[in-house]
């Protein structure tokens, strides 16, 4: 059966890592449209400081502190959602961390940290948010990667735990739908985004981090996020770009081997500038408050093939629109001028604005 999902306005909507980047972004868009928003991360005086910004603006915005890698701390914040706000109608797993470095360079215990946050986390915060909403109903919301579709050099070891998220929440869903629970689970897939992950990540290489370009605004995962919690979707790749890179890696996978292996090691760093000083946000709080990213590359604020994935037929409504008044113009200008007029008659339209417009179009 297919899930019914409140109106976001509705809706009490749990965040993981909604201190900074795509959380952030989320939690913003989401109190936007009226939902009541819980966010969550280790970082207390960070959740606090945004908390009082949100509210002097009107959001309904309420946090709790955890380290989602500790199902204690997971379930606690069910506990406080529950005791606080009666239940929640959305969960989203969004918390995450990364490394820059080569598998073999890689330490254990950083390489663990990724698990205990990224898979873990997804893990910890899926089982102990399903009881409410299986109970209830609702939404779970995984945020995986376009890694969690095709192998990213330097990025080895985050890629391993999307791997594994994406693994975890199909065979998730699989069951809910055997059970017919009223769950909907869906999967996130951001390409590159222009939020601080780079930041916030551990870096074992010589130079300063970054997103591999091309980036996009994290507002556009906000978007995916929000649109899931209202409709029920399978998964939602976010980035047209994102959606090429993973065909080709399945299409064509010892071309892609070829070409990724080598541009993963150029665009993954930024060689102008040294390692960025520890400011946390990888095995402890911190660096919260932050949006968006500091690197310079250009950033993408629009997507059609995600606009596509989430409203195809709002989607293919404007274009045919589109493409209709377009194809009127064309038959008006090619239209054939009646003999010895040198001044053809043109429909009326609205403004004097307009009618220069036609006449320069003649």
């Amino acid at each position: 059966m297919t899930p019914k999902l409140k109106p976001l306005n509705e809706q009490t909507i749990v965040i993981t890592g909604g201190s900074s980047g795509l959380g952030l972004a989320t939690a913003k868009m989401a109190a936007e449209r009226g939902a009541n928003v819980v966010i969550v991360s280790r970082d207390e005086e960070g959740l606090r400081r945004i908390c009082d910004e949100m509210k002097a603006e009107g959001a309904r915005i309420d946090h709790v502190v955890a380290d989602v890698g500790e199902r204690d701390q997971v379930r606690h914040v069910v506990e406080q959602v529950i005791a606080r706000h009666g239940g929640f109608d959305t969960w989203v797993n969004n918390a995450g961390v990364a490394a820059y470095a080569r598998l073999e360079n890689l330490s254990d215990e950083d390489h663990e940290q990724m698990f205990r946050t990224n898979y873990w986390g997804v893990v910890y915060g899926s089982t102990e948010a399903l009881p409410h909403l299986k109970a209830h109903g609702g939404a779970l919301i995984n945020t995986g990667s376009i890694s969690s579709e095709m192998p990213a050099p330097v990025l080895s070891g985050y890629t391993a735990t999307k791997f594994a998220v994406k693994g975890f929440t199909d065979s998730l869903r699989l069951e809910l739908i055997h059970d017919r629970a009223p769950v909907s689970v869906t999967l996130i897939q951001p390409s590159g985004m222009h939020t601080p992950f780079g930041d916030h990540a551990k870096n074992y290489l010589d130079h300063a981090s970054k997103v591999p370009p091309p980036v996009y605004a994290p507002e556009l995962v906000a978007e995916a996020i929000c649109h899931a919690a209202e409709h029920p979707m399978r998964s939602i790749m976010v980035g047209g770009v994102g959606r090429l890179m993973t065909w080709a890696a399945h299409q064509f996978p010892q071309l892609t081997d070829a070409i990724y292996s080598r541009a993963f090691f150029k665009t993954a760093v930024d060689k102008s500038r040294p390692p960025r000083q520890d400011t946390g946000g990888f095995d402890r709080a911190g660096s919260s408050g932050r949006l968006y990213g500091d690197q310079q590359d250009y950033m993408r604020k629009t997507s059609f093939f995600t606009t596509f994935s989430t409203r195809p037929k709002t989607t293919v409504a404007a274009v045919a629109g589109a493409g209709l008044v377009g194809a009127g113009l064309v038959s008006w200008l090619l239209k054939p001028r009646p003999q010895g007029s040198q001044q053809p008659h043109a429909p009326r339209v609205g403004t004097r604005g307009d009618r220069r417009l036609l006449a320069a179009a003649e």
